[in-house]
């Protein structure tokens, strides 16, 4: 969940990023990173879109490769962009107190015509909630900005920004979100379900699993309506930068460098390891048949996925 660490080539101006410095050995390094995080990205969609053909896809973090040469001055990247429905955004103008991140927030308003932007704000003072909410209503962002209690995506706050009765059928409809990946207040799945029943969030993202066991059909056609009647979107999250050494998929003996593509540990996140995304081995784990990661959440009959840890690309 980290956040890609920018750089800035001449200070006052408006965003420059590494792409139009002059490109040394390293940035084309990150451009070739950059554009296999793409690829994955594109194909991944298409594979889940040809079995279920409005199948959402959300990327998190990453807004800079959704234009050409990762530069938003050179124009949106046309095949990346069609095969996406939206982007999440982690810490866009709070990261505990305020702090805009004008370098995103300059790529997101070019975005948002195309796109629709979905922010995860960090607040550490209740009193600032309204504020955090307010900004990104001012740029036709929703959000869903999070407390001091609620760092890890654990609560359902008490309230729902903008709720609505509307049957919301596609991601351009949603006027607010839930963002829950995390079970542990919870100790049954059903107990969870009926909390997540019981709100009127337009789009709900959790977890397939709950523990280790994945929802079921018959469990995610429960949170199809928003308590007041109208239906909603539930969107599944997924890592496909990262390694997750409690998924399903991870075997006895595992380790960095063992399969090779598990490469870096990820800082802050002991049970997350970085992955060489273009390796067929891990691409076979997260889409591409029957026993992959998409198929599940497919047949798990949610409406989308959500893509974690797209950054991946600069971290290696």
């Amino acid at each position: 969940m980290k956040k890609l660490p920018f750089i800035l080539c001449v200070i006052g101006l408006p965003v420059f990023f590494l792409a139009s410095c002059g490109k040394d050995d390293d940035d084309e390094i990150v451009d070739e990173h950059a554009a296999k995080i793409q690829e994955f990205v594109i194909e991944l969609s298409s594979y889940a879109r040809g079995i279920k053909p409005n199948f959402i896809v959300i990327p998190q973090n990453g807004c800079e490769l959704a234009f050409n040469n990762t530069d938003p001055d050179d124009g949106l990247m046309a095949s990346y962009a069609q095969t996406i429905d939206g982007i999440g955004i982690e810490e866009l103008f709070y990261d505990g107190s305020l702090s805009v991140d004008d370098e995103r927030l300059y790529m997101l308003r070019k975005l948002k015509p195309s796109l629709k932007i979905m922010v995860s704000d960090y607040v550490s003072k209740n009193a600032n909630m309204a504020d955090a909410v307010q900004r990104n209503k001012n740029e036709g962002f929703i959000s869903f900005p999070r407390s001091v209690d609620n760092y890890d995506y654990m609560l359902i706050p008490a309230s729902v920004t903008d709720a609505n009765t509307n049957n919301i059928q596609k991601l351009a409809d949603a006027q607010n979100y839930l963002y829950m990946i995390s079970t542990d207040n919870y100790n049954t799945r059903q107990a969870m379900i009926t909390a997540i029943a019981a709100t009127n969030y337009d789009v709900v993202l959790i977890d397939l699993f709950f523990e280790s066991s994945p929802l079921t059909s018959a469990e995610i056609q429960q949170l199809k309506t928003k308590a007041n009647g109208g239906s909603r979107l539930v969107i599944a999250y997924i890592s496909i930068g990262s390694a997750e050494k409690y998924r399903y998929y991870w075997q006895q003996g595992w380790k960095i460098g063992n399969p090779p593509w598990l490469k870096k540990g990820y800082e802050g996140y002991e049970d997350e390891v970085w992955v060489e995304y273009w390796n067929p081995d891990w691409r076979n784990i997260i889409y591409g048949n029957d026993n992959s990661y998409i198929k599940k959440i497919i047949d798990a009959g949610f409406d989308g996925a959500y893509l974690d840890n797209v950054e991946a690309y600069y971290f290696l």
